[in-house]
C-alpha cells in the first residue's frame, strides 16, 4: 500500500500496517474475525480508517469478507500457497537474473553477509532470526532490480509469502537446505552467470513448494 500524505490516509496507513502485521506474526490467526473496535483504542483513531484498512486488506487477500459477518484472518490453503509460490518463482528468476547480470556493488556485498548471518542464526537454534534474515535476503535481490513494477508486486508478495514462511521453516531440515540453495543463488550472482541464478532460484522455490506440500 502506497503512503498516503493525507492526515486521513496516513491513519489509514497507520491501521493497515498495524492489522497486517497483526495477521503475519499471527497475533491474528487464521479464520479469526477481525474486529474494529480493538485498533481504535489501540491506534486512539476512530472506526472509519480501520474499516478502510481492512477492505484495503481484504482486497489484497489477507483477509476475507463475510456477508453481515465482517472480516476474518484468510486461511490459505496449499492452492493458494500454491499459485503465491509460482509466482514468488517468476518474481524470484527475473530479479535474479537482473541482479546477475548488472551485479551492483552493495548488493554484491550484503548478499554473502546475510547468508553469513543466517548459518549463525541457525546455529544458535535462532529461527527468528533466521526468518528475518531470509526475508531480507530475498527482498535485497527484489531491490536490485532494475524492472521498477517488480518492486510493487514484490513488496505485495513479499507479505503473502511471510505466511507461507510461518509453515515451512517448522519443517524438519528445510531451513537448512534452504541455505545451501541460498548460496548456489549467490554464488551465481557473484559470478554473474545469469542462467544459473535464474535456474539456482528456480529450483529453491521449487523444493519451498514442496515443503509446503508436506505441511498442508
Amino acid at each position: 500500500m502506497a503512503d498516503l500524505p493525507d492526515e486521513s490516509g496516513s491513519r489509514v496507513q497507520l491501521a493497515y500496517e498495524t492489522v497486517r502485521e497483526a495477521v503475519l506474526s499471527r497475533g491474528l490467526k487464521p479464520g479469526e474475525r477481525v474486529t474494529v473496535r480493538p485498533f481504535t483504542e489501540r491506534l486512539g483513531i476512530s472506526p472509519t480508517p480501520v474499516k478502510a484498512a481492512l477492505a484495503i486488506l481484504e482486497r489484497e487477500g489477507f483477509l476475507v469478507a463475510k456477508q453481515n459477518s465482517g472480516f476474518f484472518v484468510a486461511e490459505l490453503t496449499l492452492e493458494d500457497m500454491r499459485d503465491i509460490y509460482e509466482l514468488r518463482s517468476a518474481v524470484d528468476a527475473l530479479a535474479a537474473r537482473d541482479v546477475a547480470r548488472t551485479r551492483p556493488a552493495e548488493l554484491l556485498d550484503r548478499l554473502p553477509k546475510l547468508l553469513a548471518g543466517q548459518y549463525e542464526a541457525l546455529a544458535n537454534d535462532d529461527v527468528e532470526a533466521y526468518a528475518e534474515l531470509d526475508r531480507e535476503f530475498h527482498a535485497l535481490i527484489w531491490s536490485g532490480s532494475r524492472n521498477r513494477r517488480l518492486h510493487a508486486i514484490a513488496d505485495l508478495l513479499g507479505a503473502q509469502l511471510r505466511l507461507g514462511q510461518n509453515f515451512t521453516i517448522t519443517v524438519s531440515g528445510r531451513p537448512q537446505a534452504s541455505l545451501e540453495e541460498h548460496r548456489e543463488i549467490v554464488d551465481a550472482v557473484l559470478a554473474g552467470d545469469t542462467s544459473a541464478a535464474e535456474q539456482a532460484t528456480r529450483r529453491h522455490v521449487a523444493q519451498v513448494i514442496r515443503a509446503l506440500e508436506n505441511v498442508l
